[in-house]
């Protein structure tokens, strides 16, 4: 058995082929010897990528506890049993499960990308062993081996190639290129690009079209895939920003409880001299009311909100906390295929002597007008004799199916057959009164593709011609004016638009004909390599989304910006940064050539200034999202294909395809674009805004309820009187009443300046110093609302049950008036929508008041909970406290839009 050390010459691409069938030691006409493949799988190992046991899911289900808010909230359920309050107790403990569970569901497929990857290794593959071909597992392929390709193929390892005919290669996986690439066998320079190795093809990517023979260089975790794969192991997901803010202001809201509870403590025992039983009972009714028991159910249920509504608009969310990180990015890297652009290839120019066109409309509907004729006017002869000539040397087909033309074929020539539609001509009607003869397939050596077909008067037969416009002005001698008449070839004149063409980052291609005499009725290479006549040039791209355009718009107006990272070449994605608003038509893009030369520091300035990365690998696109991290950014990334899939898990949001996108970027991406729409993105940036906004209502809401409870204990113990409302009645109000208004606020339509606002600071605290005045504002009347209508009721002769009854009814009211005013935070309340509200809203009102009815009147919630009936002087009495916060508040709001500049 020959050993081979094939990681010693990784740049295969840089060495021709006969140095590479010496390097791996191999017969490429018979391939390895059966007992030569098992010593070398032995050596190297199958050709599969390694699996990474995924963590035990106990293990993950206990990893939902670690927080330090749902540590109180146990601890919380534990002082509560203490206080023999089992009830109580067990609804806090269940929401804390509600919680595990929802997130053990939402994030417990994070680690499937890996898996994803490695399915996308061939099953099967064809080999010579022995000089006989044999169909092997493609896990048993070794460096050595000679395969055989074929059209449908994907490729089974990273592979030489030695003999091609006619091939080309997705790689759309690995590079993002919107068409398959020609391969030859040629060597290339060391430094280029993967996308430009046309002597090598990669595991995972699949053959469109022609044959080859090659010889295995790279199996398993040595291929680019398994390059890919060890990226993404390097790649630590951290915490969202929600996620951050939230630990944050648990830590904080654990030691300001712990702290008002310690010095609860102190007071009543130091000062007051009361028993230290008795004390540590009454700062542990404190901890009870201070504690927002209801606060992780309502955010984690405005998230799933979040999510069924970014569903309804495209974009499914596979991790829960992303949906509020949307809110705050920053900064948008897209992949240009497919979601910037169409990935539809479109003809945008025709070139004929003496004329350029402009043609209309995107992707392969045949809606738009060539501009340069005017209205009534037909096309010049020389134009619709181009037009014809691209649906007849043509074997693809368009077909509309319910409303959407879609393609059987190449892209290429899709384009080529919608542009004739666009020219008046049936494509189909053309054919069958003029049926092809003969052909002379395309192929990478010539570079052009013939038909022979009866010509329109039967008098000859005519050749079409199209393909690389350097090859075709070799075998043309004339051109066609704009009338149809024949005169010299200006060869100047076509290479100047060749060039103006490639600078506008299309492909070109040049179609020509040749007349030749019936007795031809077969087409020989011969019969058009000289002698033809030039029809002209088409231009074609993969146009840019008219919805993405204004997403981009829209999403620079809100302050984020948007760069484009893609494989494609520089001049094709400069071109389509400056027809989507990005960059400056004439501005160069950034090549992955000039990003290797980067360092970190140097890399960082770059990200921020540059708007567009061309010729970008995968390690280029992680390292670009670091250095936008490293900024401060909030960074979303978008792609599809496997080499995007790094970056799509560094990113703070990965937005993978649904439609074109491959598993692994799927699993990798905490959003999918069920539509690969660019303008998704923006509609899903916006509804993160609306949910960011909605958590701050709800947290500004919930959060004065408890201070109110709070303050109103502390001021019993430390005036030495009553509780005036007891611990089971503040868990009713917390987990019930609060519960069920403070969940419309997730329901809160989008404001309508929401995309008009810059991006909020990744570092802004989520209580901001304006919700934290609120909330203590807020506090204080209720405070004000229970201890005054307590106080009121002892005063005018009321009993203990039916004080706190009052104080708990006072309590609710004050928080179905607040809920009017906190759904708009600064703005105003006292206008006809915010006084009949959503509709939701009128429903939890009218639930509140029916459950604080059950709760005053009913015998059992009497006996439970320890309360009274009231009389209706006593009902309006409360009702009126209820609405004075509600005016308090709109003067309150008044006076700080007056301030404010």
């Amino acid at each position: 058995m020959t050993e081979v050390n094939v990681s010693a010459t990784p740049t295969w691409h840089a060495l021709d082929a006969a140095a590479v069938v010496a390097q791996v030691a191999t017969d490429p006409q018979r391939g390895l010897s059966e007992e030569d493949a098992r010593g070398r799988l032995a050596q190297h190992g199958p050709n599969r990528l390694a699996e990474v046991q995924p963590p035990h899911k106990l293990l993950r289900f206990a990893r939902q506890f670690h927080h330090l808010l749902i540590y109180v909230l146990l601890a919380a359920a534990g002082i509560t049993a203490l206080l023999a309050q089992w009830v109580d107790a067990g609804v806090i403990v269940a929401v804390v499960l509600l919680n595990a569970v929802i997130g053990f569901i939402q994030e417990g497929k994070a680690e499937r990308s890996l898996l994803a990857i490695r399915h996308l290794l061939a099953p099967r593959a064809r080999v010579l062993r022995d000089g006989r071909q044999h169909d092997v597992d493609a896990a048993d392929l070794v460096p050595g081996d000679v395969v055989l390709l074929a059209s449908g193929d994907r490729l089974p390892a990273d592979v030489r190639l030695l003999d091609t005919r006619n091939l080309r290669v997705d790689e759309a996986a690995l590079t993002g290129e919107s068409v398959p690439v020609e391969k030859s066998v040629e060597a290339v320079a060391v430094e280029v690009a993967i996308g430009d190795r046309l002597g090598m093809a990669y595991a995972g990517t699949l053959v469109t079209q022609g044959q080859a023979r090659a010889v295995v260089v790279s199996t398993g975790g040595r291929t680019e895939i398994g390059r890919i794969g060890h990226l993404l192991e390097t790649v630590e997901t951290g915490p969202t920003p929600l996620l951050r803010k939230m630990a944050t202001f648990g830590r904080v809201l654990t030691l300001v409880i712990l702290a008002m509870a310690a010095a609860l403590f102190a007071f009543g025992t130091w000062v007051r001299g009361y028993a230290a039983a008795d004390m540590f009972m009454a700062a542990v009714g404190l901890a009870v009311a201070a504690i927002p028991e209801g606060l992780p159910a309502i955010m984690t249920i405005t998230l799933a909100i979040g999510v069924q509504r970014m569903a309804a608009r495209h974009a499914v969310v596979r991790r829960l906390p992303a949906v509020e990180t949307l809110g705050s990015v920053t900064v948008i890297c897209s992949d240009k295929t497919g979601t910037l652009t169409r990935n539809e290839m479109t003809v945008q120019a025709v070139v004929v002597a003496g004329n350029t066109f402009t043609v209309d409309g995107a992707g392969y509907a045949p809606q738009g007008a060539w501009r340069g004729v005017t209205a009534g006017e037909l096309l010049s002869p020389a134009a619709r004799q181009l037009a014809q000539a691209g649906a007849l040397c043509n074997d693809a087909a368009l077909q509309k199916h319910e409303g959407q033309w879609t393609l059987a074929g190449d892209p290429t020539e899709g384009a080529l057959l919608t542009l004739a539609m666009k020219a008046g001509v049936d494509s189909a009607a053309l054919r069958a009164s003029r049926p092809r003869l003969d052909v002379v397939p395309f192929e990478s050596e010539t570079r052009y593709m013939a038909t022979l077909h009866r010509a329109a008067d039967d008098a000859a037969h005519v050749a079409y011609v199209k393909g690389a416009p350097e090859r075709l002005l070799q075998m043309c001698a004339a051109q066609l004016d704009l009338q149809g008449d024949l005169q010299a070839l200006d060869t100047g004149y076509w290479q100047s638009q060749i060039d103006a063409q490639a600078r506008a980052g299309r492909r070109v291609l040049a179609l020509a004909q040749v007349d030749l005499p019936l007795a031809h009725a077969q087409l020989a290479p011969c019969d058009v390599q000289h002698g033809l006549t030039l029809l002209g040039l088409v231009g074609i791209i993969d146009p840019p989304r008219d919805e993405a355009v204004r997403a981009v718009a829209q999403c620079r107006e809100a302050g984020i910006g948007v760069k484009m990272i893609t494989g494609d070449h520089a001049v094709t994605a400069a071109a389509i940064a400056g027809q989507l608003g990005l960059a400056d038509g004439g501005t160069a893009a950034v090549t992955g050539a000039e990003i290797e030369a980067c360092d970190d520091a140097r890399l960082r300035e770059l990200a921020v200034r540059a708007t567009v990365f061309a010729r970008a690998s995968p390690e280029h696109k992680l390292r670009l999202v670091r250095a936008l991290q490293a900024e401060g950014h909030v960074v979303a990334m978008t792609g599809d294909g496997v080499n995007d899939a790094p970056a799509l898990k560094q990113a703070d949001v990965g937005v993978a395809m649904g439609r074109k996108g491959t598993e692994a970027a799927k699993q990798a991406g905490a959003i999918v674009l069920a539509d690969d729409n660019f303008a998704s993105i923006a509609c899903a940036v916006e509804e993160g805004r609306t949910i960011y906004t909605n958590l701050r209502k709800v947290v500004a809401f919930i959060l004065p309820v408890n201070g109110g409870e709070s303050l109103s204990l502390l001021v019993a113990v430390l005036a030495g009187v009553a509780l005036p409302i007891l611990p089971a009645q503040i868990l009713w109000v917390n987990m019930v009443s609060s519960i069920a208004l403070a969940m419309v606020l997730a329901f809160e339509p989008t404001e309508v300046d929401t995309m008009r606002r810059p991006p909020r600071r990744p570092n802004e605290r989520i209580l901001s110093s304006f919700v934290a005045w609120r909330i203590g504002l807020v506090s204080l009347l209720f405070m004000a609302g229970i201890f005054g209508m307590f106080e009121l009721a002892l005063v005018r002769g009321a009993s203990l049950e039916e004080a706190r009854t009052v104080a708990v009814n006072t309590l609710v009211a004050m928080e179905i008036f607040y809920l009017f005013s906190v759904r708009y935070l600064k703005a105003r309340s006292f206008t006809w929508q915010g006084v009949k509200g959503t509709p939701l809203v009128l429903v939890s009102v009218a639930a509140m008041v029916l459950l604080q009815v059950a709760f005053t009147y009913a015998p059992p919630m009497q006996a439970l909970f320890h309360t009274r009936a009231h009389d209706v002087s006593t009902v309006i009495e409360i009702v009126a406290v209820g609405f004075s916060v509600l005016v308090v508040l709109e003067v309150e709001k008044w006076l700080m839009r007056r301030l404010q500049p």
